[in-house]
């Protein structure tokens, strides 16, 4: 059986399904679409943590599925900006994991993540696969990866039901 490592950005999945789909990701249905019958090695989840009631019932289903939920402080500056992103620790455990793993599958769309695809790739002989929305997914990832696959159908809930939002 081969191992897997799942590194979930979950901002940017949060935020691309609403702009494309005006849904959520259906996280249940997107562990099994990842895992296949591999053995999870890692699952991380990372999220902004703004601590509100919604936010830790949507934690506590993504913990329920299995992931390990990674949490930074969201941060309002004095300029009215903002900042809250896993970029580099996602980046880092990739890179940590990569020699105990045969795949990683990293769910972003982001194309900062291209280089980090073709480096495990390159260097750790992983197969790097990419759940992304396609419209919002950066073509530069894409092409690093191995396997892309577009979140779309059952991997998407209907703004009705489902597993919370994570905003």
């Amino acid at each position: 059986m081969r191992r897997v490592a799942l590194l979930v950005d979950v901002q940017n999945l949060y935020y691309t399904a609403r702009q494309a789909f005006a849904c959520h990701v259906n996280y249940p249905k997107l562990w099994q679409a990842m895992v296949g019958e591999d053995d999870v090695a890692m699952a991380r989840a990372y999220a902004i943590d703004r601590g509100d009631e919604r936010q830790r019932r949507f934690q506590g289903i993504l913990r329920d599925i299995g992931f390990e939920v990674c949490l930074k402080p969201y941060i309002q500056r004095r300029d009215g900006s903002s900042k809250g992103d896993w970029d580099v620790g996602i980046a880092l455990d990739a890179v940590e994991v990569a020699p105990d793993v045969d795949r990683i599958v990293l769910a972003s769309g982001d194309g900062d993540f291209a280089l980090l695809a073709q480096r495990l790739r390159e260097r750790h002989g992983c197969r790097v696969e990419v759940f992304g929305v396609r419209m919002l997914t950066a073509e530069a990832l894409i092409q690093a990866a191995n396997h892309f696959t577009a979140i779309e159908g059952d991997l998407l809930l209907r703004p009705a039901g489902g597993a919370g939002e994570p905003h």
